[in-house]
Parts: C-alpha cells; structure tokens; sequence
C-alpha cells in the first residue's frame, strides 16, 4: 500500500518536482497550494504514481484543518508532510522594508508552516501504527542572509527552531522531523540569479543554480529512511555558489 505524503506549495519549483518524485518512488502524494490550476498540472505531469490535488491557503487555520480532515478521510493517515509552501519580497535594507512585507513572508513561511505541521503532528500522533515524518524547507538563510533579506531569513532563521521543536515534540510518538536548507535550485524564484543578485560586500554578481531534481532526490532519501533514523539537517546546493564564507 503506498505512503501519503503531502506537500505544500506543490504547484511549481521545488514543490512540484518533490511531489512528482515522491509520486514515481510508492507515495500517493497529496499536492496542495493556492492555485488550483497549477495543483492539476502538477498531478497531470504524474507518468507513474498516483496524486490528489487540493486547495488550500496555508496561512488560513480553517483551510488547514480542512485539508488534514480531507486527507485523514481519504487515506486514513499522512507518513510525509514537506512543508514546502514559502514566499518572498524584493530586497531591502530592513529600513525600507514595509511592515506588510514583513507580515507576508511571516505568515506564509513561519505561520503557514506551523500549521500545517501541528496538524500532522496531530493526525500522525492520533493514527494506527502511530507516527510519520515531517520534513521542513530551510533553505540556506537559515544559516547564512542575503543582504536586504530581514523577512525571508527571518522566517527561514525560525523554520530551524520550529524543527528542532517538533523532533523533540515527536520523539514519543514516533515522529521524525528533519529539515532541508536548499541552495540555488532553478526554479521561479531564482530565475533572477543569471542576471545578478546582491552579495554581501553589496557587489551584484550572477549565481549559479543546480537542478531541482536533484532536491526531490534528497528529500525522497530523506522520506524512505525508517522512523528510527532522521536527517536531521541536509544542505543541498549549488556547488560554488556562494555560501561557505558569505556573510
């Protein structure tokens, strides 16, 4: 019988291309974001595998409970949720950055992550056998910011925080959380990287960017490990972009 895993932000980028592998290796993905349009592309582009799409505004707690309450009567269970939905506002130093702007990266990549992995961790807990896995997106401003960044590394800064939480939350219940902080994988929200983008002594250089199959490959590496071992953190990225020494 083939594992349920659910990704957030499915509709494009990373999200897509994690659902479709995760499809292809004996999960039914359930692929959810804000367009339903592009939710159906995804499943469409499914050659193998099975997957359901289902809207859902991640920063809005009804929706979220209406989708977990989808999923638990559909499979009766979640083994995977990829917490994957995120956004984000041009750059600026923290002096000009609106304070909407501010509340919009909040609410999608903090926000929109803690609720939808309370209510995994809530439908993992509750179901039999119990226990699953919760993979949260990083990115590598967790560790390291891009100058004019303060909403996005911000939110991505207390992504790590809400995982080391929840592994220590889940241990009793058989619950693994991991997270993957991605580095420059092609996707919408990097195609302005071959153009130049800001660097921390304020120079504009291009960046080079990696495959985004290669992040489903490790997201799917990280989904097949047994409950009793966890990627805690992986880093996965472009080779030599700048990261090791930026800052």
């Amino acid at each position: 019988m083939a594992k349920i895993a659910l990704v957030t932000g499915g509709g494009s980028g990373i999200g897509r291309a994690c659902a479709i592998t995760l499809g292809k290796n004996g999960y039914h993905a359930v692929v959810t974001g804000r367009r339903a349009d592009a939710l159906e592309e995804t499943v469409a582009l499914m050659e193998t595998g099975t997957a359901t799409a289902i809207s859902c505004d991640v920063t809005n707690p009804d929706d979220v409970d209406a989708l977990f309450r989808d999923i638990e009567a559909a499979h009766a269970r979640l083994d995977l949720l990829f917490n994957n939905a995120g956004n984000n506002v041009p750059a600026a130093p923290i002096g000009d950055v609106p304070v909407a702007d501010f509340q919009k990266v909040i609410n999608v990549n903090l926000t929109g992550a803690f609720l939808c992995a309370r209510a995994a961790f809530n439908l993992m807990r509750a179901q039999t056998p119990q226990g699953g896995r919760i993979i949260n997106n990083g990115s590598i401003s967790a560790a390291v910011p891009r100058p004019g960044s303060a909403p996005y590394t911000a939110s991505k800064h207390a992504i790590t925080g809400l995982t080391r939480t929840i592994s220590l939350d889940g241990r009793p219940y058989d619950i693994a959380c991991g997270q993957i902080d991605i580095g420059n994988a092609a996707s919408e929200m990097t195609e302005k990287m071959g153009g130049g983008v800001p660097q921390a002594d304020l120079s504009i250089k291009p960046e080079p960017v990696m495959d985004v199959q290669h992040v489903a490959d490790s997201v799917l590496h990280m989904a097949n490990l047994p409950l009793s071992a966890n990627v805690q953190f992986m880093t996965v990225m472009a080779t030599t972009m700048p990261f090791i020494g930026r800052g």
